[in-house]
């Protein structure tokens, strides 16, 4: 008489193997999707965005010293007035500034002679994000020509801006010297955000405040796709862990 030899196969049965097949292909599909959001979002934030370090306080209350910023680099043709940019101009001395844009080619920017109140072609500007209202410096008068702008800080008492150069140009610099828009802070921490966009020149015919780019969307798809490769990898983990527990109890 032939003896039958039984035969035992490691590992789980057909139908715990055919079970587990759905789970992991899920399990790698989100984590393609995850990488997919973080890589191309990390792209889109290193390609578009710089950050920049404020070194003085003359964009305050808008931006503080010691705060970076993020800025979207833009071309000199793409500001309009009310943009907060971060330019090097050599006549200023070839250093990096962020300043508001308040005019561009073909106005005429002044101010009145009694309360200092910004006037672009003649239209009276509310200029809400200043650091103190009323009379400040001396009053002037400048006709920007084509293809330059005029910048201002929003600390009008203590900004080195146009005001100061008006003797170079009327104190306009190139607008391809413009390298990037500032849309939001990133730290310190408890003043991170965007930058909101200013209306004050949306009544003035012209280039007006850029909308914001890509910035948040971009920012949360990273997020989103970072959390999703560590939250699938972790259950995964742990759906294995708990299966090898099981299989060794069943056995």
């Amino acid at each position: 008489m032939s003896s039958v030899v039984e035969q035992t196969v490691d590992g789980p049965p057909p139908v715990a193997r055919s079970r587990r097949r759905p789970a992991a292909v899920l399990q790698g599909v989100a984590i393609g999707l995850g990488l997919v959001l973080m890589v191309g979002g990390f792209a889109l934030l290193a390609v578009d965005y710089r950050p920049y370090r404020i070194p003085t306080a003359s964009m305050a209350p808008t931006l503080r010293v010691g705060d970076t910023v993020v800025a979207r680099r833009i071309d000199g043709g793409a500001v309009g007035r009310g943009d907060v940019v971060v330019f090097r101009d050599q006549a200023w001395g070839g250093e990096l500034m962020v300043k508001r844009v308040v005019a561009v080619g073909g106005d005429t920017v002044a101010t009145t002679d009694d309360d200092r109140r910004l006037t672009v072609n003649g239209k009276p500007v509310d200029e809400p994000y200043l650091a103190a209202q009323g009379a400040t410096g001396s009053p002037f008068s400048v006709e920007v020509p084509a293809g330059r702008l005029f910048l201002l800080g929003d600390n009008r008492l203590g900004s080195l801006d146009s005001r100061t150069h008006l003797e170079i140009d009327g104190g306009t610099i190139p607008a391809g010297e413009v390298q990037a828009r500032v849309e939001a802070t990133l730290m310190p921490f408890g003043r991170g955000g965007l930058l909101a966009r200013t209306q004050a020149f949306d009544a003035l015919d012209g280039p007006k405040a850029g909308e914001p780019g890509p910035l948040e969307p971009t920012f949360y798809a990273t997020v989103v796709g970072a959390a999703l490769i560590v939250v699938t990898s972790a259950v995964g983990g742990v759906a294995g862990l708990a299966g090898r527990i099981g299989r060794r109890r069943a056995a």
